[in-house]
């Protein structure tokens, strides 16, 4: 989250804006904060969606481009393929914290979208490459620039919302990932099927060229879209970037403000970064699946563009699982349990797939495990940020759960080898022990913290007071808090 040198120079920026603020008291859910509110949501969160959206196409697209002729082409075995893919986590893994760091200190606007020109470019330089070696070094570079984005986006919108906003927010975020598989698959059976050869060039190098120029040419207008941190975001009234500061200083249950090292100490040594840490490279191990459902649909029957069509479904109803579930999460006021839940349903549908035959029963089960999995991702990182009520130490830690939870992708790749298949069964229980990983590291946690919903709803008791008091009493003020 943001860090408190941020706010202390934020204060001292607009110090005459905030004391007229401060000296009204801050009150929570007042008109003038939910109309700034939703101002933010219009005009960060489409956007950002739809980045996400191409940032995964641009990820998983080698997945499309393997049936298509790019292994073929490239004389490139499982063990190769399983290599392209794992060496992206490597560079994500190594720019992440460094990526944020950066950002903390920059401009999100030219920042997010300067990162996403550049990976839309080497997504681009992909039709250049003739070998597996040349595939490889470009999958690394493009791990490394795309690491800035999705850790570089929850901070952006840890800046602008209170934690209990951000979880929601977050989980519609997320499903843009889900979005983006359905469409990635439709649009990669549409080029690789329609584009072979045209100009001489392969289709399944259309699909990277295509897609990185969309890419390239969303990154343009998003400089023009995303906003700013508070203190710097233009678009907004005086009033509004000092109502913007204040509502989240007011909200923040930290103590003492922490120096980088320190927070970094104070994460290390905490054992929830370590626990939730497991659970997240369980969760995300699981989920390297979604890199073999082209392969998989092969192995059911379909071929060439009609596996790439059916992957869409499996996405489709991942979606509309994930939103229901996240819908549930906040009707209910809880998450472990949920995460739980959707970490067995996947972990019995994957293994009924890899002891079943019937190719319509393991498609169904293949899409029942895929909504386990994707619905429990978003919700795990939401209720990750819950564990740390300290916004240095948890960018610190969300960091190193988002981190090394990547990092598993690096062996969850080798877990899909062309000799299991058709069945591949060494995959499915893989997966199924993986997932079951991620709930059961969620529930030790929530045994060993409690119930984390418990803090929630006495802060909405105190956000209640406050709102009563100040109608009651419109002359008395909310006690202000130093920043």
């Amino acid at each position: 989250m943001a860090p408190a040198s941020y706010i202390e120079d934020t204060k001292d920026e607009h110090l005459h804006v905030e004391n007229a603020f401060y000296d009204r008291g801050y009150v929570p859910d007042t008109p003038e904060e939910k109309k700034l509110v939703r101002k933010i949501d219009i005009r960060m969160l489409p956007m950002l969606w739809v980045m996400y959206i191409l940032n995964y196409i641009d990820r998983t697209n080698i997945g499309n481009a393997r049936i298509a002729g790019m292994a073929t082409d490239l004389s490139m075995s499982s063990t190769d393929y399983s290599t392209a893919l794992s060496i992206f986590f490597v560079g994500y893994l190594l720019n992440e914290i460094p990526s944020n760091m950066i950002l903390s200190r920059s401009k999100p606007s030219y920042f997010l979208p300067a990162t996403m020109f550049t990976w839309g470019c080497l997504t681009i330089a992909a039709v250049g490459v003739n070998s597996t070696g040349g595939l490889i070094a470009l999958r690394f570079f493009l791990g490394i620039i795309e690491a800035g984005f999705f850790p570089g986006v929850m901070f952006l919108m840890s800046c602008w919302y209170k934690p209990f906003e951000l979880a929601k927010r977050l989980a519609i975020f997320y499903t843009a990932s889900l979005m983006s598989g359905a469409f990635g698959g439709l649009l990669a059976g549409a080029i690789t099927g329609n584009m072979d050869m045209v100009g001489g060039v392969r289709g399944w190098k259309w699909l990277f060229v295509v897609e990185g120029i969309a890419t390239v040419v969303l990154a343009v207008v998003a400089v023009f879209v995303l906003p700013d941190f508070p203190h710097s975001t233009n678009g907004l009234t005086t009033e509004e970037r000092a109502l913007a500061i204040l509502r989240l200083v007011t909200a923040d249950t930290q103590g003492t403000p922490l120096t980088h090292k320190q927070a970094f100490l104070q994460a290390m040594k905490d054992k929830k970064t370590w626990i939730l840490t497991v659970g997240y490279m369980g969760l995300t191990s699981a989920g390297t699946i979604s890199y073999f459902f082209p392969t998989l649909m092969v192995s059911l029957g379909y071929s060439g563009t009609q596996a790439n069509l059916m992957t869409a479904p499996i996405y489709v109803c991942c979606l509309v699982v994930c939103v229901a579930v996240g819908f549930s999460s906040d009707r209910f006021n809880e998450k472990p349990y949920h995460i739980a839940g959707c970490a067995v349903v996947s972990a019995i549908s994957f293994l009924v797939t890899a002891f079943v035959s019937n190719s319509a029963l393991r498609y169904t089960f293949i899409v029942f495990g895929g909504a386990g999995i994707w619905s429990a991702v978003p919700l795990f990182l939401s209720y990750a940020l819950q564990n740390f009520t300290n916004r240095e130490q948890r960018a610190v830690s969300i960091a190193t759960i988002n981190g090394l939870g990547n990092l598993a992708s690096v062996y969850g790749s080798y877990i899909w080898p062309a000799a299991s298949g058709p069945k591949f069964i060494q995959g499915f229980c893989c997966t199924t022990a993986f997932v079951l990983v991620g709930g059961a590291a969620t529930l030790f946690n929530r045994w060993m913290v409690g119930d984390l919903s418990i803090r929630t709803a006495e802060q909405d008791a105190a956000d209640e007071y406050a709102r009563n008091t100040s109608t009651a009493h419109p002359d008395q003020k909310v006690e202000k808090m130093d920043v």
